[in-house]
Parts: structure tokens; sequence; C-alpha cells
């Protein structure tokens, strides 16, 4: 998978019109071509893709362009700032989406099931660049509650993590609920009611972590999203994540760290992956067996 997405990265990377140095101002030809030749980009296009690929395979994700630095040295100083966002965010969505969810299955075809899931898709709908301007509106400039923009501070990372958790909140919702409801219907449950077992017990204690497995399985794909750093939040909000630098690296055609980052997250998602598919298990034995 790692390969595959780095071949694909480069070409596509390399077919694009321009290069790194295409946007500078004109250079002289003796220094422009002891630049290229330095970062080998006079070299045939299939030289620098097995140089490149070599590299990666000892564990070497290039060197930038255009900031002096490698790109593990990158990704290691601007990697805990998305972190930081990513973990806050996802622990947003999950606590406030499963809560709509399962309170909408328990009130099924009720005014709150339905005005809870008006809310979910709300969330689902607005994209991020619309909703994070309204934020920085309301809570920042008008409220003054959080700082609108920079990393200084625990304070100042809630209302990009707002924005983002809202966004997965609402996929959060409808999926617990839909999990829910058909755990609800099960017979275990209905067993557990013929005793008379509160409601409130039959929903947060018995239905609860099997209903709550569709949103598991989708944890893996979302933290890896939310941890690896949305590039519009933390672009608006200059939170210096990794999402961030790749928006710069894009601008500035920086071939190593796009490639790079890009590689990251793919390996990043990978591992998330197998760890839902794990807790996948631990969560309804019936996997298991």
């Amino acid at each position: 998978m790692l390969a595959a997405v780095a071949t694909i990265a480069f070409f596509l990377l390399h077919a694009a019109p321009g290069g790194p140095f295409s946007s500078e101002r004109r250079l002289q030809p003796a220094v422009q071509r002891n630049i290229e030749e330095r970062y080998h980009l006079r070299d045939p296009l299939w030289k620098q893709y097995t140089t490149y690929m070599g590299g990666l395979a000892r564990g070497d994700l290039g060197h930038s362009m255009k900031r002096q630095r490698s790109v593990g040295e990158i990704i290691a100083q601007h990697f805990p700032y998305s972190v930081k966002l990513g973990c806050l965010s996802i622990v947003f969505a999950v606590l406030f989406g499963t809560a709509m969810g399962v309170v909408a299955a328990a009130r099924r075809n009720t005014a709150t099931d339905h005005g809870l899931m008006s809310l979910a898709l709300v969330g689902i709908s607005i994209p991020s660049i619309v909703l994070a301007p309204i934020f920085i509106r309301f809570f920042a400039l008008q409220l003054g509650w959080v700082p609108p923009a920079r990393a200084d501070g625990f304070v100042s990372y809630l209302a990009p993590a707002a924005v983002l958790g809202l966004i997965y909140a609402g996929t959060i919702a409808r999926l617990a609920r839909a999990g829910m409801i058909e755990t609800l219907g099960q017979d275990f449950v209905r067993t557990a009611r013929a005793k008379g077992v509160t409601e409130r017990t039959v929903v947060w204690k018995h239905a609860l972590r099997l209903g709550i497995t569709p949103v598991v399985s989708y944890l893996g794909p979302a933290i890896a999203g939310l941890v690896s750093g949305s590039f519009v939040v933390e672009k608006i909000f200059q939170i210096p994540g990794l999402g961030f630098y790749f928006v710069d690296s894009v601008a500035s055609r920086d071939y190593p760290v796009l490639t790079g980052l890009l590689v990251f997250y793919v390996g990043f998602l990978v591992a998330l992956n197998l760890i839902v598919d794990i807790a996948y298990g631990w969560l309804d034995p019936r996997v298991r067996t």
C-alpha cells in the first residue's frame, strides 16, 4: 500500500505543470542548473523515481526543497500539533455523537429523535471551510471566549477541535443510532426488559457495548483524518500541524514533502485500521468466534 501510494503520488506530482523553482524569480542559468542538479531534477524521471523509492525503502522520506529540513524532521516537529488537535476533536465527536445517537435510538420516531438527527445532518452537511469562520466570528471575535488563531495553549485548540468534531459527530450519531436500534431489538434486550431491568440500564449498560460497534468501525479512518490534521482547519486557525505544511508544500511544489506526508498518512491509516479490527473483536465476541 505504501509503495503504491508513493508511486502514484510521485508520478502525478511530476506530471503537473511547473516545478519547485518555477515560481521563483528568474535565476541565472548557472544557478538554476546547480539547484536542479543538487535535487536531481535534471535526472531522467525513472532515475529520480528509483532514487526516491530506494531511500523510502531505507526509511528516508526525503528532504524538503524549500525549508532545508528533512521530511522526517518536519513530521517529528509538527505532528504533535496535529495529534493534540485530532485527539480533542475525536473525544468531542465520540462523546457528543454517541450520546446523540443513543438518545435518538431510545426515543425512536419521536420529536427528540427527529431533532437530533436533523442536527446531525446539519453537522455533516456544513463543510469546515464554512463552519470555521462562523466559529471565529462568534466565539472568538464577538464573545472573546477563545483566541481566533495560533496554537498558544489548550484554549486555542477548543474552536478548531469543535469545528472538526462537529463534522464527525454527525456521522457518529447516525451510526450509533442505527446500531442501537438493531441491538435494542435483539433477544437479550427483550429478556432484560422482561426481568424488570430499568430502560436506562438496558440502554446504557446492556445494549450500548454492542450497539456502538458501527462507530468503532468508523473510528479508524476518522481518527486518521483528524490526527493527521485537517488541511482547511489548520490553515484557517494557523495551527502549525502537518495539514498546514501540506498546503504550503502544494503551493511551493515541494515534491519530497508532499510525497512523504502522503506516505505517512497512509501508514498511519493502515495502523489505525488494524487497531480498529482488534477493538471490534473485543467489543463483539461473535467476531472472535
